[in-house]
């Protein structure tokens, strides 16, 4: 009786397929790269399992990945005697996508107009095995994991459906079969059985694999007395150098080399950014190849985003994103570490606890922001494109890392109203702050235009102090948090009492306040009651100068935008009642104290009350709490106008 099995692929993969078979890329030798890298990571695996688990019956004495190419039937086979599937794992890991975000590689895949992108794409959401498609109507794979009797059959036309069988002769690992399609090189789909475009494809995607990647080569034998050709001498060469770079000089590895390095260990298709290459001898060796990518994965902000870099021990591999190594600020950093004294069954609950590998992560960070901050004095092109991929997360690390903090405030880069397009230093405004002035001004909100716009900023710029412009959502926590810089407070301009006048200024201007506030103090008390649900107070303001009215909270209220933040997050936050001020010059404002002060209708006035409170939580870019209600407000007191 049978056991094959026709089953259906999972909506997602099925749809990945059909995009992977009718997209065009420009480059279809991609399937190689992610085969053999497959197959490296089965011998690692079968590496770790026979040291940790002395029951396991398996030969790790000659592990390796072996092509073979059949022109005559024109199939290619990836074949390695590593850790092997069950066919629980091969319907899990092939049949379905067991990942999140399949959704968006589906949409960016659509999205991508060019081959280089899509590529990066395959790479970026681990699915490599499906680029086979590309270039094989069919694919078989056979496999039979360490320790099991029995393999698994596995074959798919890429079509929806995939066939899967028990196989009782199957050897130890994984072997994938393509049927190639015809060679059509105006589409960039090669002979994938010529010697020659395996070896390129080896050379240029795997040569620093540490598992010899062999192949069966023909080559002409000794000629026969009279000239003639001898007979064909077949042998098995290893095409790999099986170098591991980051235990090579600096000096002996070109840029290129480091290049493809890091293709390989990020799944990225760009060159990166910046190349950190360290070396630590004495007590506990170790050597560390990192990365700084040019652009941020798609996954930076996802919960389920890899992190880490890779871990070796003597060049063998232990862990893919190790996050003991690295802060989670620090995420986007690739790499390799390879230390030399730890234990290769180290599980990740040791590494949390290890003291070595504590002592390794202070290093490794203390080298990622050196390496910032000289590419900010010496390569600021290099820095600016760092911040605007990174920036975001990085400034995490202020709120993560206390050891570190000054260093990451000295290196963070932030808008502000000195200049309209280039961002500005913590350091570079102390450097510009005014004679006198004793705090660092910030004003944080959604986006540069609407702060920008903001009319809390008008008396500093009458009055030319320079603002930071504060607009990702971490910049609303990290400012609570941190405080100071260099001893300057950070004060956020939409909180608390703002003064800007000097002395001589505040006491020549000392009797007209006064005025002022008696003046407005029936018209105050009238508004703080009537808006008492909204507001705690009303008060004349000393930091509007062309807007009527604005909303600022007390010294030590949370902003409206943490608020939204924190309720976002399922936290139960109390709403916050913040101040109404007014502009005292303003002649909206004026011509409601005149009509308070004539005894007009409450109603009517009450209304245009409400619509200057609603109109400066709009200014601030607020959220109003009737907005129909306040468009009917406006409506009616346009049409009386008309």
């Amino acid at each position: 009786m049978s056991n094959r099995e026709t089953l259906e692929f999972q909506a997602e993969a099925r749809q990945l397929l059909q995009l992977m078979v009718h997209s065009i890329y420009s480059n279809k030798d991609i399937f190689l790269r992610e085969l053999i890298s497959n197959a490296s990571d089965a011998l690692d695996k079968l590496r770790i399992a026979s040291m940790v688990d002395k029951e396991l019956a398996v030969d790790a004495s000659d592990l390796h990945i072996e092509l073979e190419v059949d022109p005559g039937t024109r199939t290619l086979t990836v074949r390695d005697n590593g850790i092997g599937m069950s066919r629980d794992e091969v319907v899990e890991l092939i049949g379905t996508i067991a990942k999140s975000g399949t959704a968006e590689l589906l949409r960016k895949l659509r999205e991508a107009n060019d081959g280089a992108a899509s590529q990066e794409l395959i790479g970026q959401f681990g699915v490599g095995f499906y680029a086979t498609f590309m270039v094989a109507d069919r694919v078989t794979l056979t496999t039979r994991r360490a320790g099991e009797t029995t393999g698994t059959r596995w074959e798919s036309t890429g079509e929806g459906t995939y066939d899967i069988e028990q196989v009782a002769d199957a050897p130890q690992g994984t072997a994938v079969t393509l049927h190639l399609k015809p060679a059509d090189p105006e589409d960039h789909l090669y002979d994938y059985t010529a010697e020659w475009k395996i070896r390129e494809i080896v050379k240029r995607y795997s040569d620093f694999i540490a598992w010899p990647i062999r192949m069966t080569v023909e080559r002409p034998g000794e000629p026969r007395e009279g000239g003639e050709p001898g007979e064909p001498v077949r042998e098995v060469q290893t095409l790999n150098s099986m170098k591991a770079l980051w235990a090579r000089p600096r000096d002996e590895v070109d840029d290129a080399e480091y290049h493809e390095f890091y293709k390989h260990v990020s799944h990225d298709w760009t060159d990166p950014l910046e190349i950190i290459h360290m070396r630590a001898e004495g007590t506990f060796e170790y050597e560390a190849l990192l990365f700084l990518p040019a652009h941020a994965p798609f996954d930076l902000f996802s919960r389920e985003g890899r992190r880490g870099v890779q871990l070796y021990v003597k060049r063998v591999f232990i862990m893919e994103d190790c996050e003991a190594l690295t802060p989670n600020y620090l995420r986007f950093v690739k790499g390799v570490v390879d230390a030399h004294d730890l234990s290769l069954n180290i599980s990740r609950e040791i590494l949390q606890q290890d003291r070595q590998i504590r002592a390794v992560r202070r290093r490794l960070v203390r080298k990622v922001l050196s390496t910032v901050r000289e590419m900010r004095e010496k390569q600021p092109e290099r820095y600016r494109t760092f911040w605007t991929e990174f920036g975001k997360a990085f400034k995490e690390g202020l709120l993560e890392d206390a050891d570190n903090r000054d260093t990451i405030l000295d290196l963070i880069s932030v808008a502000s109203t000195h200049d309209p397009e280039q961002p500005t230093t913590l350091r570079g405004y102390v450097e510009r702050m005014k004679d006198g002035q004793t705090d660092i001004f910030y004003l944080t909100g959604e986006t540069r235009a609407g702060v920008e716009n903001s009319p809390h900023l008008e008396a500093f710029r009458a009055k030319g102090y320079e603002v930071l412009l504060l607009t990702d959502p971490v910049d609303e926590v990290w400012v609570e948090q941190v405080g100071q810089f260099d001893g300057k407070p950070l004060r956020s301009v939409a909180k608390g009492q703002i003064d800007l006048d000097t002395e001589d200024e505040k006491k020549a201007a000392e009797s007209e306040h006064q005025d002022r506030q008696r003046e407005f103090e029936s018209l105050l008390t009238w508004l703080g009651e009537r808006l008492a649900d909204d507001v705690k107070e009303v008060r004349l303001s000393t930091r509007l100068t062309t807007s009527p009215a604005c909303v600022v909270g007390d010294a030590e209220d949370i902003t409206p935008t943490l608020e939204k933040l924190y309720r976002a997050m399922g936290h139960d936050v109390p709403q916050t009642r913040r101040i109404l001020e007014l502009n005292p010059t303003h002649p909206l404002v004026t011509g409601l104290r005149k009509a308070h002060e004539q005894g007009a209708e409450g109603e009517a006035l009450g209304r245009t009350a409400e619509l200057l409170y609603g109109m400066a939580l709009l200014a601030e870019g607020g959220e109003l709490k009737d907005p129909a209600r306040f468009a009917r407000l406006l409506a009616d007191q346009l049409s009386a106008t008309v």
